[in-house]
């Protein structure tokens, strides 16, 4: 596991948290964070697996049980339906993470088109979703935190990777242009970027043969390879992107709205 995060354990007390994608990587780290920082924390994923196990963890760490919610987000009617469960059991939701992420590596000349749309539809149509569902809430008690996990690959295109840099390029997008309507409103929405994290989805893209043989890399040498590339020659560590988003949701972040805020090692100055 993760160090904690050193937020102070109510900072964020009594407010209510839902985190996508939250059973592995940069959700669950994020779920952790919250719950330690004080919030009530809902989880949002595929694999019942997974989220039970977060679930346990969270309860092992701060004694209180984090329910969660099975949907595949890239499909919107089943997200739908699995928000309104969580509005139904869990409460109005005051700080949305829209977390859930897919990476899949092709040139655009070869991109099959079911592919495509499962990754705009995962990186980015759940994030218009799920906020779309939680805003009311916000707006009518005037305060709210949206964050949203986009990439250093939402700044700076990727080869071999299109479908996952136009999904996040535009989840910057929807970040400032929800952030300008929702300003009056008492509500902060950003995104975090970041660039090669130590996670599952990362691990599995390096080490990918057809992703190497693309990129003319082999295969062995991938990691080394990224880790190279980054300035501090290491990879983030799923913790330290924790801690961004857990400070963007603070009443300290609460002028910083619209801001895209890379967490990279220096990744993004190459």
């Amino acid at each position: 596991m993760q160090p904690a995060t050193s937020f102070n354990s109510q900072a964020l007390a009594p407010r209510k948290a839902l985190i996508t994608g939250a059973g592995r990587g940069i959700g669950r780290a994020v779920a952790i964070a919250l719950a330690q920082a004080g919030c009530a924390v809902a989880l949002l994923g595929r694999q019942e697996s997974r989220l039970k196990a977060v679930s346990k963890e969270i309860e092992d760490l701060v004694g209180v049980k984090a329910p969660y919610f099975i949907a595949d987000v890239s499909r919107s009617d089943e997200l739908e339906r699995a928000l309104a469960l969580v509005q139904a059991s869990f409460g109005n939701v005051d700080i949305l993470i829209n977390n859930a992420g897919i990476y899949r590596t092709e040139a655009v000349d070869k991109h099959n088109i079911d592919s495509w749309r499962e990754v705009l539809e995962t990186n980015l149509t759940s994030a218009v979703v799920s906020s779309k569902a939680c805003l009311p809430a916000m707006i009518k008690q005037s305060w709210g935190r949206i964050v949203n996990v986009s990439s250093i690959s939402g700044k700076h295109a990727e080869a071999y990777g299109a479908a996952y840099s136009a999904s996040k390029f535009a989840l910057i997008g929807l970040t400032e242009a929800t952030a300008l309507e929702q300003a009056r409103h008492g509500i902060t929405v950003n995104a975090v970027c970041p660039g090669w994290v130590a996670t599952d989805m990362a691990f599995a893209q390096i080490t990918d043969p057809h992703w190497c043989e693309l990129n003319q890399i082999e295969s062995e040498q991938s990691l080394e390879i990224a880790k190279l590339s980054v300035p501090q020659m290491r990879l983030v560590e799923p913790s330290e992107v924790a801690g961004l988003v857990v400070y963007l949701c603070t009443p300290e972040a609460a002028a910083i709205t619209g801001q895209s805020i890379n967490v990279c090692g220096g990744l993004s100055i190459q």
